[in-house]
């Protein structure tokens, strides 16, 4: 190929790459303009091509931030407290509960094991809303609903079969002679999966706990079903009250969108170096 192709080829490949962030971004960019426009309507946002508003304001965040319940207490506060609670909450017990159990599915043979593998493929065909009765039922008998509490054991279910199915696929990778190697020089099981085991499974828990704590913080049905006080209520449910019958405060509701994802960003780029990140070192002694 000479270097006329090759060039043209990158000019190509590079036009491909520009079109394809500017529509990935556009409808990022639009709600950003929506946020910093000083009207709550969409047509008035729509009305200019551009994606800078006329008189560009903070009002929307200001008012999205300060938002107070009818007692005057600081409602966003609590809202993002609660959010973060169950998120985090529901990522640990993902973790220690899905890790356990996948390091067993992958590593012992037992009576059983199938039917459990199938049982947790089983309840991931089901959406939420399909489960949100029993679950409400189920809830209410035990004295969790308005609770915080009654949220994490309802995102658990979820969480923990799925990430039992990620981790126990990611263990099936590593090689068993790095376990083995261990128990010949008189470790434990336990030592194996500890020492060994778990730091070669960086990458995948990395990935097991953003799952676990997107799902959670980005729920919004259950959320809504369970939680009737606004003052326990998660962020995306306080999304709600910006739309309503009959208008939408297209403003606040942007505002607050950008605030609910800003979270999800900073937990992104501080694990980013373990999504991409591999098996970097590892061998048997010879």
């Amino acid at each position: 190929m000479g270097p006329r192709r090759t060039l043209l080829a990158s000019i190509v490949t590079h036009a491909v790459l520009v079109v394809a962030t500017v529509v990935t971004l556009y409808p990022a960019l639009w709600v950003v303009k929506m946020a910093l426009s000083p009207s709550q309507g969409f047509a008035s946002a729509s009305a200019s091509a551009s994606l800078w508003p006329e008189g560009a304001t903070l009002a929307n965040f200001r008012d999205v931030v300060s938002t107070t319940d009818l007692q005057g207490r600081w409602l966003f506060g609590r809202q993002l407290l609660n959010s973060v609670v169950v998120s985090v909450t529901v990522t640990m017990i993902g973790l220690v509960l899905s890790t356990s159990a996948a390091y067993a599915l992958s590593r012992f043979r037992f009576a059983g094991r199938g039917a459990t593998l199938r049982a947790f493929l089983l309840s991931q065909l089901f959406p939420g809303v399909v489960t949100s009765i029993p679950l409400y039922v189920l809830l209410d008998r035990l004295g969790l609903l308005d609770r915080l509490a009654g949220l994490v054991v309802v995102y658990a279910t979820t969480s923990i079969p799925f990430c039992t199915f990620m981790l126990k696929g990611y263990f099936d990778t590593l090689p068993r002679e790095l376990e083995e190697a261990v128990l010949l020089d008189g470790g434990t099981r336990f030592t194996a999966f500890w020492r060994v085991a778990l730091p070669l499974a960086r990458p995948a828990l990395a990935v097991t706990a953003l799952f676990s704590f997107l799902s959670a913080w980005n729920e919004f049905i259950l959320a809504a079903t369970f939680i009737n006080e606004p003052a326990r209520t998660t962020l995306p449910v306080a999304l709600q009250r910006y739309v309503g019958d009959y208008s939408t405060e297209w403003g606040h509701f942007a505002a607050g969108a950008i605030l609910v994802s800003l979270p999800v960003m900073a937990l992104f780029f501080a694990i980013e170096k373990h999504l991409v990140g591999g098996i970097t070192a590892g061998g048997v002694k010879g």
